[in-house]
């Protein structure tokens, strides 16, 4: 045997050995991604799946909706894809979109080990879903126009003559404003909510954008108060704005509180990557993750320990909502709050 043979030889043998290990040396497959579409805010949920991905060098491939489409976009999309799903996880702000997508078969059942310290009134006992990690909805006021004992106590309060013109709150048609107004409906009453409703546009309530621009409107001084959610609030108190909150109703219907919900979409491409996302986003880790950011949402683990000075959905009178029900009355409410604050 000559040396170039031999050579020959050794060199394609250590060719396929090294074949051979290339999968092992970092090779990513098309199980090592993940496809998650989210509403959470980029500032918020990109920390939180790149640690996932540092974690378990999984890739996330992240669809991120914008303030002005909150949830509604996504909610869409999952839908036109409903025959040919892209996305594995739905990762949303908001409760009453996802459980509308779930009537409608977009997701699949999925009883992560983490749901055991989920108490039952933020998780879906068929499996479609999961809550976690709360806001709350709020009144902001800016401090240098409003006193504190000057406020409002109820959300029923902001009809009256006193703060005519003086109230700022987004377009009850996306987001987290949607989903409030259906948990209205759900605990007032049909008739109750609306006629609310008709009191605010009457008592001439400032519509804008969104829950950002209800803070920001509030921040100037354009209006000394606004209805929002706390972490947008949070924001601008940690910017040193001018800006405080109360949580209204503490002494009658409660404070409404909203969870993130994430779901497995039923025919997802990655499954298996889908759940280990969906477990990571239920850690006792990623709600104190969310609790310490300046978004400071509320966790609802069991076993989640708050830091001090931080106010828990424990603290709280909290409002007695089926969720459900809030969102069999979204549809109601979002005809009734068209045609009365956009047509």
């Amino acid at each position: 045997m000559t040396a170039l043979c031999l050579f020959s030889r050794v060199s394609r043998a250590l060719f396929l050995f090294v074949l051979v290990l290339l999968p092992a040396a970092g090779h990513v497959s098309a199980s090592d991604v993940v496809v998650v579409y989210t509403s959470v805010d980029q500032i918020f949920s990109e920390p939180v799946l790149k640690l996932f991905e540092q974690k378990t060098a999984i890739r996330v491939k992240a669809v991120y909706d914008v303030e002005a489409a909150k949830t509604v976009g996504l909610t869409n999309r999952l839908l036109a894809e409903s025959k040919h799903p892209r996305a594995d996880v739905f990762w949303n702000s908001e409760i009453v979109r996802t459980i509308t997508l779930e009537k409608k078969n977009i997701f699949t059942p999925y009883f992560s080990p983490e749901r055991r310290y989920i108490p039952e009134q933020f998780k879906d006992p068929n499996g479609y879903w999961t809550g976690f990690a709360c806001r709350a909805r709020v009144l902001i006021y800016n401090t240098n126009m409003l006193q504190k004992t000057d406020l409002p106590k109820t959300l029923r309060e902001l009809t009256q003559p006193a703060w005519h013109g003086k109230v700022a709150m987004a377009y009850p048609l996306l987001g987290t404003a949607a989903t409030h107004m259906g948990a209205l409906y759900a605990v007032m009453g049909q008739e109750n909510a609306e006629s609310f409703l008709k009191d605010l546009k009457q008592n001439n309530v400032l519509i804008v954008g969104g829950n950002s621009i209800v803070r920001d409107v509030v921040s100037a001084g354009e209006v000394p108060l606004g209805i929002t959610d706390t972490d947008d609030v949070h924001g601008a108190m940690l910017r040193n704005e001018p800006v405080a909150m109360i949580y209204p109703d503490q002494q009658s219907m409660g404070v409404f509180v909203i969870p993130n919900t994430v779901a497995l979409v039923n025919g997802a491409p990655h499954p298996e990557t889908g759940k280990q996302l969906i477990d990571f986003l239920l850690s006792k880790e990623v709600e104190t993750l969310l609790m310490e950011s300046t978004s400071q949402n509320m966790p609802v683990r069991s076993d989640t320990e708050k830091d001090a000075g931080r106010v828990s959905i424990n603290d709280l009178n909290i409002m007695d909502v089926d969720y459900r029900e809030a969102a069999a009355y979204v549809e109601r409410s979002d005809k009734f709050c068209r045609a009365l604050f956009v047509d």
